[in-house]
């Protein structure tokens, strides 16, 4: 399992390193294709109409995706005027895990989807910097809020309220 994690890490590193000069998180929301947890394609015609979008890139085991995760979870209230996608590189049998352990309260909602990306699409097209990272995306796809830091997920929260009908 560490040498899965040091693996994925290293991979997001050197992307990371080659694209430093144009590594601003992506402003507008990139075209993609996620598996769903069944191996159904999950792409951009799929998303939510009309609500926020919120992603969150996390590795399954990083502490401070726990954390975000488990964040969420807790305050799952006050992120219900947005959909969630959480999305991950990892296999389907450690998401699960992950998810049974800090994302029980996620599982059920429906305005959560849980993604994998066999194809590592996710750092080319939406350029995190580290786990997790999270994406907030205006209805009308736009990016409003970016961050890498799982202590900074109450101002996600106070976005979505602020900005929903």
């Amino acid at each position: 399992m560490m040498m899965n994690y040091m693996f994925k890490t290293s991979i997001l590193f050197l992307i990371i390193t080659f694209q430093a000069t144009a590594q601003a998180p992506a402003t507008t929301l990139p075209e993609f294709s996620f598996s769903r947890l069944n191996k159904k394609i999950f792409s951009n015609k799929d998303l939510e109409n009309g609500k926020m979008l919120f992603f969150v890139f996390f590795d399954t085991d990083c502490d401070h995706c726990q954390h975000a995760v488990q964040y969420i979870g807790q305050h799952m209230q006050e992120f219900k005027k947005s959909a969630i996608y959480l999305i991950t590189l990892d296999k389907p049998e450690n998401i699960e895990i992950f998810m049974n352990k800090y994302g029980v309260a996620l599982k059920k909602d429906k305005s959560v989807t849980i993604l994998q990306d066999p194809n590592y699409e996710f750092m080319r097209k939406f350029k995190p910097r580290k786990y997790p990272s999270l994406f907030l995306y205006s209805a009308n796809k736009q990016l409003i809020m970016y961050d890498d830091n799982e202590k900074n997920l109450f101002r996600f929260s106070q976005l979505i309220n602020a900005n929903s009908k």
